[in-house]
């Protein structure tokens, strides 16, 4: 799993793990665009079911401007995790530099009713060089 996803955090129980990958066909350098696909799987192993309810992301680029983006659940769901569960989802994130940063949280409610942020670990965006 390590290998899959290298980066990972925990916090109350929940893991959230993160895989990121370049993706040449979506970017033109020449234009000042590149563009990551970023695979999250969310571990539920708490007692008990957590919602997502929203994402905060900080986008940091390579020329250390930040970006910071919020809203409601993600691709479009708030997902209810069982205990033992797992839910995936795939997004993308586009920079006008080839190098980067992202982190975040995602504010939960337990089945207690329990509202909790839960770090999303920090990943680097970067690009390999093109030799033509």
């Amino acid at each position: 799993m390590k290998a899959l996803f290298p980066n990972a955090t925990t916090t109350r129980g929940v893991t959230v793990r993160v895989s990121v990958s370049y993706l040449p066909e979506q970017s033109e350098p020449q234009r000042g665009r590149w563009f990551w696909a970023y695979h999250i799987r969310i571990e539920n192993d708490s007692p008990g079911a957590v919602q997502l309810l929203t994402r905060h992301w900080e986008i940091t680029d390579g020329r250390g401007a930040r970006h910071t983006v919020e809203g409601e659940g993600v691709v479009g769901e708030q997902p209810l995790i069982e205990p033992g569960a797992s839910f995936d989802y795939v997004s993308g994130c586009p920079l006008a530099t080839p190098t980067g940063a992202m982190q975040g949280s995602y504010r939960m409610v337990d089945d207690t009713g329990a509202v909790f942020d839960v770090e999303i670990p920090r990943f680097t965006l970067f690009a390999p060089a093109v030799t033509s």
